[in-house]
């Protein structure tokens, strides 16, 4: 038994905080390395034959690359548990800056591969040391001869700081000022931050839901101008990139950093949208059973009306434990860990930022989960969703530090095999049919998310970078095309719809990764054709499960999936057999609703 666990993580690799005298050092230490290893690629004096010099070299960009992850990850962390740390926004710029300066290093080194002849990149790529990251170092050089010379990327990475990224942060601050005051039943007012309001939405009671929706939408509405400055201006920054480098998709970015191909893209999302038809006929069930005539926007993702159990921190913890155990033992033991060494941050409380993530510290090996917890079935998915992800980084952990690089569609399938794990679990174990209907429920919700929800993501953000490219956007397109690209998704089956969710959603503003969307879907379906293959093969998948997650870093997914599990992701066969998985639960919670 995991007993009494703190809902607080420590952020023990650097005390102090903000204020850390340890983490400063960390930097001052960083950005020396950054400075050294960015005269060296400048000269580019190292001969091919020079085996130490190269050794010496890949070591140096291996460390610069763990010890930025490092920061960031801590960075992201103060930011994220409090919104209000001044000092952490200050630290956030600093972190950027370095960055944008390391990419500046890579864009030297890249020009540099760009002068070896193929004799020559071959005599390198015979190294052990560089066997190990060919991929990604190919992948470099593949990229480099796309892109503009080094002296314009350098520029490009230096202005991003304060334009491209400035931006994103800017973000930041205006979610801090988001405020949802909401008066309950008893007359008691309640000032919610974001993240407490968003769990709101969520309320057994559909008053009150209703009332919290529409606070919820005010309070973004209040906001709206400043949200659709910093996207129009985020999307600017990006089309002007993309204008000269000479690249005429705004896919083209996304596709490669999740190195997949435009056509298993495409017949992914085909794939889907032939099948949404028993998804409808959920949503009228559900509609049904909640006594309405259709189901608004806040109705989508609520269990149903008196069905909804409450999970203490320490049941969700355990639950997740039990389940993960019946897959693989490692997996239950990595998930111990993590919840006993304080690992994961989930208090209720104000201050915080909306939403959940998994941030990993490659130097210390250790990762951290961020999340506001509240008791829901859906707050236990996040849960095991998260420690999927931390699950990815531990399995890799002794890996050169860019082999550990793996892209966000197949991060995706971790975590979302980790939430399989729990949910199909849960669902056989149910003791009553009443408690297997719910259970059931919220497992065809996480399917409605991704084939529905990420869907209408995913089609706002194509219209908008292509309007964008026309200029400016308003709140009041914006809306219109969230809503039509949420009647589209949901094929017109919703009362109300969320127009400002492109204002609300703090993953059109990430400038990590653009189109911050489609790789959930990815990984969910990519997920759960991997669970189909665990059952049939049973006890002995997790060692091959493992054994895909390590190649993460080193593979197209087209590649992944060939060696792995046999199969071609350009083909609808793969795609279908794992929507077959999860309309598998919408027929058993048809049958057993009626």
């Amino acid at each position: 038994m995991l007993g009494t666990i703190s809902q607080r993580w420590k952020l023990e690799m650097f005390p102090g905080g903000s204020a850390s005298s340890l983490f400063k050092e960390h930097v001052t230490q960083l950005r020396g390395e950054l400075d050294q290893l960015t005269s060296k690629l400048i000269l580019k004096n190292i001969p091919v034959e020079d085996e130490q010099g190269w050794l010496t070299l890949l070591n140096s960009i291996q460390f610069i690359t763990g010890a930025l992850r490092e920061a960031d990850s801590f960075v992201s962390c103060l930011n994220a548990q409090d919104q209000n740390d001044e000092e952490a926004r200050r630290l956030t710029g600093i972190i950027k800056s370095l960055y944008a300066d390391y990419a500046s290093a890579l864009n030297y080194w890249e020009d540099w591969f760009l002068t070896l002849d193929n004799r020559e990149w071959e005599q390198l790529c015979q190294y052990d040391f560089i066997q190990a990251v060919k991929f990604p170092l190919q992948e470099r050089r593949e990229l480099a001869k796309e892109k503009l010379s080094s002296t314009m990327e350098t520029l490009i990475n230096e202005l991003a700081v304060d334009g491209y990224h400035g931006w994103g942060e800017h973000y930041n601050t205006v979610v801090r000022h988001v405020v949802v005051t909401y008066e309950d039943a008893q007359g008691i007012k309640h000032d919610w931050s974001a993240g407490q309001a968003a769990n709101q939405l969520n309320h057994s009671d559909r008053s009150v839901r209703s009332n919290v929706f529409e606070l919820w939408e005010q309070a973004w509405s209040e906001q709206a101008d400043h949200c659709a400055d910093t996207l129009n201006h985020l999307a600017g920054f990006r089309l002007g990139v993309y204008k000269r480098r000479g690249w005429g998709s705004v896919l083209k970015e996304p596709l490669a950093m999740n190195r997949m191909s435009e056509q298993t893209l495409s017949t992914m999302w085909s794939v889907i949208e032939a099948n949404k038809q028993p998804f409808i006929e959920y949503f009228r069930r559900k509609a049904n059973l909640l006594g309405v005539e259709r189901l608004s926007w806040h109705d989508v993702e609520v269990p149903l009306v008196g069905e909804q159990t409450s999970y203490s921190f320490e049941a969700a913890a355990q639950l997740i434990v039990e389940q993960f155990s019946l897959f693989s033992r490692d997996l239950a033991e990595f998930a111990t860990l993590a919840f006993q060494q304080h690992w994961i941050e989930a208090e209720d409380r104000p201050g915080k930022r909306p939403g959940g993530f998994c941030t990993s510290f490659p130097m210390s090996k250790e990762t951290r989960i961020f999340m506001t917890y509240a008791g829901t079935a859906s707050n236990v998915s996040t849960l095991a969703h998260e420690l999927g992800h931390a699950y990815h980084q531990h399995v890799m952990n002794d890996l050169p530090h860019l082999a550990q690089d793996y892209a966000m569609n197949v991060a995706e399938t971790a975590s979302t095999f980790a939430e399989l794990i729990v949910a199909d679990a849960t669902v056989r174990a149910a003791r009553t049919e009443q408690e297997r209907i719910t259970l059931l429920e919220d497992k065809i919700q996480r399917s409605v998310a991704f084939f529905m929800n990420i869907h209408a993501r995913f089609l706002f953000e194509n219209e908008f970078y292509h309007k964008r490219e026309e200029g400016l956007v308003s709140a009041k397109q914006l809306n219109e095309m969230m809503i039509r690209a949420q009647k589209e998704a949901y094929c017109n089956e919703l009362s109300e719809y969320h127009p400002h969710f492109w204002a609300a959603k703090l993953h059109f503003y990430l400038t990590d990764v653009p189109f911050y969307n489609f790789p959930y879907t990815f990984g969910y379906l990519f997920s759960a054709g991997l669970y189909a293959q665990s059952i049939a093969e049973g006890s002995g998948f997790a060692e091959k499960y493992v054994a895909l997650l390590r190649d993460t870093g080193i593979m197209t997914v087209e590649q992944l999936a060939a060696k792995h599990l046999g199969v071609d992701l350009t083909k609808p066969d793969f795609w279908q057999a794992a929507v077959d998985v999860t309309l598998e639960d919408v027929r058993l919670f048809l049958e057993l609703t009626k």
